[in-house]
């Protein structure tokens, strides 16, 4: 199999210096340009991965500097491409001015051939591990049945649900209320070897605390009145299968006793009855209360805490889900428009706004129920704020533009370095991987006070 030829955009007017260039890439497809129009007119045809830029192109008609601009519309066009910049051998402020704009690296010329190359495999490479990390990511998107996620958040979920389930450890699922947990104890099911037998779930806080233990563990025939005959309960029915006990939290301290039991010994009673019977079950329990403050305040046994939670899963709420919101809010609007037998184009500019600024106290079901509700009584081609009952958010919506957000998250990041050396450069400069003079320089470039 042919290996996938690799592209090199090199931009830079002097025509020697694009031949002795063009020869030191002898591995690379090299793409010469020497202005900025034909240079992006190949990013936009190519998306090269490399980039190398002389910054010292000549300026433009009105004098602006044609290197800088080269270099912010090529990140704008292609954001993942590799910039490395080439400067004049007593030019370091552009360099340095250049990298926080966002360029890989920068060369200083007269050209050392042996160095340059190694600049740029080394940045072909990086680009290289980058793609496969993006695509890997996009597979772990459907890692799990019926989980729609792109975050980093809930992709951790997801794998370790995939690492859990082949086993029968007792696991905790712990978060709030609309977040998904019956989901997941659903894929541990589907997941695990039990998968061919039941999967019974019951909610520990919907059935009255007189009612619950025969519904858990069943009842002899006239061990109550109205027990006309002998009824398994729910832990034998899931014999062979997966037991989950939802909003355990909310089990009545007298059964408490009696699940541990049952957990300790896999065998139970019936209400009204003398014997034991033994069950094969795997037990998955969820939660949105704080157990531990439970325990502390004499509402929940401890040693039944550590039984059930011998693997605890905290499951992120949906504000704490980087993407996820428009990712399942598309994917609910394809669901419902089928199902109502409608056509809609996606959702309005101030919708998806609205949508990305909402708080989602009740988390995927409350998001699940306005867009199912916003597909029936929507009357335009797009869903709007006011169909979802959303306000649309007010001041600017958040910023698009590359070099501004990378701005602002390297702004952050050397204000928190400096935090954490205690205003010290030197020690500030080593915990970023970067020099102390570059230090200085971008400290000079963010106006900050050390």
């Amino acid at each position: 199999m042919t290996a996938p030829v690799r592209k090199l955009l090199v931009v830079e007017d002097d025509p020697g210096l694009q031949k002795q260039l063009r020869w030191c890439f002898d591995g690379y497809e090299v793409l010469t340009m020497g202005d900025r129009a034909h240079a992006l007119e190949q990013v936009r045809r190519h998306e090269p991965p490399v980039v190398t830029l002389d910054l010292g192109l000549p300026p433009d008609p009105n004098g602006s500097s044609e290197g800088f601009a080269t270099l912010e519309e090529i990140l704008q066009v292609a954001p993942r491409t590799k910039v490395i910049v080439v400067t004049g051998n007593d030019d370091r402020e552009n360099a340095v001015r250049a990298v926080g704009m966002g360029a890989y690296d920068f060369f200083n010329k007269p050209i050392n051939a042996e160095l340059l190359g190694f600049l740029v495999n080394r940045a072909y490479r990086m680009h290289e591990l980058e793609t496969e990390n993006r695509r890997l990511l996009q597979q772990q998107e459907s890692s799990i049945d019926g989980v729609i996620a792109c975050s980093a958040e809930m992709l951790k979920v997801c794998q370790t649900i995939e690492k859990v389930a082949p086993s029968d450890a007792t696991i905790l699922l712990l978060g709030e209320s609309g977040t998904g947990k019956e989901l997941c104890a659903q894929s541990v099911h589907t997941r695990s070897p039990r998968a061919e037998n039941r999967f019974v779930a019951i909610n520990c806080a919907a059935i009255p605390e007189n009612l619950l233990e025969s519904e858990l563990f069943g009842y002899e025939k006239g061990a109550f009145t109205g027990a006309g005959k002998q009824t398994r309960g729910k832990i034998e029915y899931a014999d062979g299968g997966t037991l989950f006990l939802d909003e355990i939290g909310d089990l009545p301290m007298a059964l408490q006793a009696k699940l541990l039991r049952f957990l300790q010994e896999r065998t139970f009673e019936r209400v009204g009855g003398r014997e034991e019977i033994p069950v094969d079950v795997r037990v998955v329990c969820a939660t949105h209360q704080d157990l531990p403050s439970k325990i502390q305040a004499g509402t929940f046994r401890e040693d039944l805490f550590y039984r059930i939670s011998e693997i605890r899963v905290q499951i992120p709420a949906l504000r704490q889900r980087t993407g996820d919101t428009l990712l399942l809010a598309r994917s609910f609007l394809d669901h419902f428009a089928r199902e109502q037998g409608r056509t809609f184009r996606g959702f309005s500019r101030e919708a998806l706004s609205a949508l990305e600024g909402h708080n989602w106290p009740g988390n995927v079901r409350e998001l699940k129920n306005r867009v199912k509700r916003a597909t029936i009584m929507a009357e335009g081609a797009h869903i709007d704020a006011k169909d979802l009952e959303l306000d649309a958010p007010e001041g600017a919506p958040a910023t698009f533009n590359l070099r501004d957000v990378r701005e602002q998250v390297e702004r952050q990041t050397i204000v928190r370095a400096l935090g954490h050396a205690g205003g010290k450069v030197t020690q500030a400069a080593d915990l970023l991987g970067i020099s102390r003079p570059t230090m200085y320089d971008l400290i000079k470039k963010y106006g900050l006070k050390v």
